[in-house]
């Protein structure tokens, strides 16, 4: 007998120990080819697809959506082919077969089969709440949510309903569309019992759930919730409106921000900056036509021909086994950008920027800007910066002195840009300025490295085109 085989879930990521399942993208039954994706986890850098090494038929899932599974721990039990497995529901094996052949189009568990046969990854979009763009403007709902179902796609969902599976249960197979209202309204599928022919799920069952009463076991535990939530802080006599685990992209985010404030001694140096001229440059280049680069890729480009010439700051400290320490410096620099998105703060990094124009690094930052708060940046994209941009003026505050992104050596903050007066010529006058904040590792360097760093990043932002024609 052929033995199962079991598939340890991996490090995604540089030293990650942990990930979050977020859905799995095959069921108990299903016969996999090596590389199929077959999960989606949730790490604290991105959303990663996971691939299977193996082939056969899946005969066990190890957790469930929403749990967090230790790197190492098994995943997925594959039977290779022609191995003893699961008996699957043989009228949707068929189904699956049989569009994955004609090439329908129709959604199987994370997948299309577009014509040609081609499997084609989806995309999974960011979480928002319904209602609402990126920019947090009122939308109409998207057409095919639940609002707006119509009888056409009632009866859709009897044609689709024995296309996706739900993880580990032969018997209960439903539409994505009854899939998606019941993780809107909270139902666990796990625990209906499908009134459809095999005992697939149905929207009716669904509906039924949640129009039905709460019982006197979700009563009991409501209530206990309520109390938990509600208790008494020991400490300063209020109550507790709710607990939230630290976990994800924020408990990485935690976790980096410590080490960071416990090993590096830093020290901050700030200057208000006159950007009037690059400003008054962008605006002339938008007037003519000609693509305008961001101010923040403008920048960047100041800051890639600053560390050139102060490299120092592009650099990490390592510490060996027997506690002594050296200065590790690069050939080349990949240059992070903090990023907000509805994960958290990510730092995705641009490769070699010191190669790029401000054009191009304009395109990488909106690229990865773009992947970042997708969840779909890889682990390389998020943890190999070796020197920090923060533009937190886009949050309208003038400076900050913050935490450098270990084991980064140096962090340099740019912060809003607004009309202030200022001496021009001994003339008063009313200007464009900004305030650049470098926050530095004064283990790698002295005060005089990092004021010359700044100040040449500061000049280069005043007197932008001499810069440019020089770099």
């Amino acid at each position: 007998m052929t033995e199962t085989k079991v598939f340890m879930l991996p490090d995604l990521g540089e030293g990650l120990t942990e990930a979050e399942l977020v859905n799995w993208l095959v069921s108990v039954g299903d016969e996999i080819r090596v590389d199929q994706p077959i999960a989606e986890v949730e790490t604290a850098k991105s959303m990663v697809e996971v691939p299977s090494p193996y082939a056969g038929t899946v005969t066990e899932l190890h957790g469930e959506p929403g749990q967090t599974l230790d790197v190492g721990k098994p995943l997925i039990s594959v039977a290779p082919a022609g191995a003893p497995a699961v008996e699957p529901v043989e009228m949707a094996a068929n189904i699956y077969r049989e569009e994955e052949k004609a090439g329908s189009g129709s959604v199987l568990i994370g997948y299309g089969t577009p014509a040609g046969g081609a499997a084609a990854r989806r995309s999974r979009a960011p979480r928002r709440a319904a209602g609402s763009t990126a920019a947090g403007g009122p939308v109409a709902p998207p057409e095919g949510s639940i609002s707006e179902v119509s009888d056409a796609d009632k009866a859709a969902d009897d044609l689709l309903l024995m296309r996706t599976r739900v993880p580990g249960r032969l018997g209960a197979v439903i539409s994505p569309l009854v899939r998606r209202m019941a993780r809107e309204h909270g139902v666990d599928l796990g625990g209906i019992h499908g009134s459809g022919e095999s005992g697939l799920i149905m929207r009716r069952d669904v509906e039924a759930v949640i129009s039905a009463p709460a019982t006197r076991e979700e009563e009991r535990t409501g209530t206990e919730a309520s109390v938990r939530q509600g208790s008494t802080d020991s400490r300063t006599g209020l109550a507790i409106s709710s607990r939230t685990p630290l976990k994800g992209v924020r408990k990485a985010v935690a976790a980096n921000m410590s080490r960071s404030r416990t090993e590096i001694p830093e020290a901050t140096v700030w200057v208000d900056v006159d950007a009037t001229a690059l400003v008054e440059l962008r605006a002339g280049l938008k007037k003519s036509g000609t693509p305008a680069p961001g101010l923040l890729a403008f920048i960047a480009r100041f800051v890639t021909a600053g560390l050139k010439k102060y490299p120092e700051l592009n650099t990490r400290i390592e510490t060996s086994s027997d506690g002594s320490q050296e200065i590790v410096a690069f050939e080349g620099i990949n240059l992070g950008f903090a990023a907000q998105t509805d994960r958290g703060l990510v730092v995705p990094s641009i490769g070699s920027a010191e190669k790029l124009s401000a054009r191009e690094l304009d395109e990488e930052i909106r690229r990865l800007t773009a992947v970042a708060r997708e969840g779909k940046a890889t682990p390389t994209e998020l943890g190999s910066g070796t020197f920090t941009l923060n533009n937190y003026g886009v949050f309208g505050v003038d400076g900050s002195a913050a935490i450098i992104n270990h084991p980064e050596v140096a962090i340099l903050g740019v912060g809003r840009i607004i009309d202030r007066p200022w001496v021009v010529e001994g003339s008063l006058a009313v200007r464009k300025v900004t305030e650049l904040t470098l926050t530095f590792d004064h283990r790698v360097c002295d005060g005089g490295t990092a004021a010359g760093f700044l100040r040449f990043v500061a000049d280069a932002v005043e007197k932008p085109v001499q810069l440019i024609a020089d770099i």
